[in-house]
């Protein structure tokens, strides 16, 4: 699922490409994204985008009349951005080079961007929203980790007595971390996934405040550097380059290989559809977290299905 980093990298390079440009076309092509149907999202076709922004890990087109097309990518939703002449459409019903996983297409005078999802799962949304104030129902109102003060983090953190992974990973208490970033958080923090927030000491709690802010600042600063955003309207992403595995990660999606601090090989939980990486020398004081013995742990603080960690 694409988490702070990859949204922030979308949103800029949106930015760039569609302010102030006119939508001249909606075209849904999936049944399952669109989520609403007051205002139709026809309503959208003729008016210029005012702003790209991000709402937890949603992205919204903000488009003029107060209305806003708010997208949630879930786990396989990405986008792509295909420059005319390449993108005009080759009759006037089919676009040319519609592929199999594409779910919608917005169609600019200038190029179109388009949503694709290479999942059989189709989670991806597409909420049509009339007025700002409407915006607050999407909202997740997840603390910024960011510019959040210490005593903020700490007093949202200790609101609920979950284990770690599933506190950074609840929207409605931190925003824009998932799977992915919530282990290099706590792989940089040096702290186990599955203690429980209310176990941690003050300098603990420190620590993970500095780890969060800082391991997703460090990621905001690579992509932007990646994709050229520090140099102008930047490279949009390519398939496969937004991604939760990433070569230079300490220890996601790491499982069998060696942690890149002490050595010892990641390890891994895996509950349901989700996974959960971590080095047992740096973070569990050299104890594997065997998957059998967490069961009934996990059973009651871990997401059952991927629509928790949204």
């Amino acid at each position: 699922m694409p988490e702070l980093p990859d949204v922030t990298v979308y949103v800029e390079c949106l930015r760039h490409r569609v302010i102030g440009r006119e939508l001249h076309r909606v075209r849904i092509t999936s049944p399952f994204l669109l989520r609403t149907f007051e205002p139709p999202v026809e309503s959208l076709e003729g008016r210029r985008v005012r702003a790209v922004t991000r709402l937890g890990k949603r992205i919204v087109l903000e488009f003029e009349g107060d209305l806003f097309a708010v997208i949630h990518l879930m786990i396989a939703g990405r986008f792509r951005w295909i420059e005319l002449p390449t993108a005009a459409p080759s009759d006037g019903r089919r676009p040319a080079g519609r592929s199999k996983i594409e779910l919608a297409r917005f169609e600019f005078d200038h190029g179109v961007l388009v949503l694709t999802e290479a999942s059989q799962k189709k989670r991806a949304s597409l909420h049509a929203v009339a007025h700002r104030d409407q915006l607050s129902a999407l909202a997740p109102a997840g603390l910024d980790v960011l510019t959040c003060t210490p005593d903020q983090f700490r007093d949202r953190l200790l609101a609920e007595n979950r284990t770690l992974k599933r506190a950074l990973t609840t929207p409605r208490l931190f925003d824009g971390i998932g799977n992915a970033y919530s282990d290099e958080i706590l792989h940089a923090a040096r702290l186990s996934p599955t203690q429980l927030t209310r176990n941690l000491d003050t300098s603990e709690i420190d620590r993970l405040h500095r780890a969060a802010a800082g391991t997703l600042a460090r990621w905001i600063a690579t992509l932007r550097s990646e994709f050229e955003l520090d140099r102008g309207p930047g490279r949009f992403p390519g398939p496969g380059e937004i991604t939760a595995f990433r070569p230079d990660f300490g220890v996601h999606g790491k499982f069998g290989k060696p942690c890149p601090i002490c050595g010892t090989k990641v390890q891994r939980i895996v509950y349901a559809e989700n996974e959960c990486n971590y080095c047992p020398v740096c973070q569990t004081n050299g104890k594997v977290l065997a998957d059998r013995s967490l069961s009934r742990l996990l059973k009651d603080d871990w997401p059952a299905t991927v629509e928790e960690w949204e």
